[in-house]
């Protein structure tokens, strides 16, 4: 059974050379980083304001990124509290040359809170 991506694709980007870590490999905070801006821009699309991360509650790596590699970001609501909402985050690889091989390389759930521009919560 293929493994098939859950939520709204939300980001597409390149993994480039300037991403990689000493071994070569594309550096796990810039995938973070990746999937926090995916994360954030679902979560401002619901609250129509602005939105910060106030929590990473899991990650998993599964598998390396590597330069070359168009990441993809599939965003899922997992739950909404009063002026919180939870998503979960998955992040799936194509190959540079194998473009119809998707593979899902991490995941994982974080949270973000409205807030008003004194960076206080609101209600959502």
């Amino acid at each position: 059974m293929k493994d098939e991506p859950k939520g709204e694709l939300t980001i597409q980007v390149l993994a480039m050379p300037k991403d990689t870590n000493p071994a070569g490999d594309i550096f796990g905070g810039w995938l973070i980083s990746q999937m926090d801006i995916a994360g954030g821009i679902y979560a401002q699309k619901i609250a129509k304001g602005r939105i910060v991360t106030v929590a990473i509650n899991s990650i998993t790596f599964k598998l390396p990124v590597f330069n070359g590699d168009i990441l993809s970001c599939y965003v899922d609501l997992v739950k909404r509290g009063r002026t919180s909402l939870t998503v979960h985050i998955e992040a799936y690889v194509n190959k540079r040359f194998e473009l119809e091989k998707r593979i899902k390389v991490t995941e994982g759930d974080f949270t973000y809170v409205k807030v008003n521009d004194e960076r206080v919560p609101v209600p959502l």
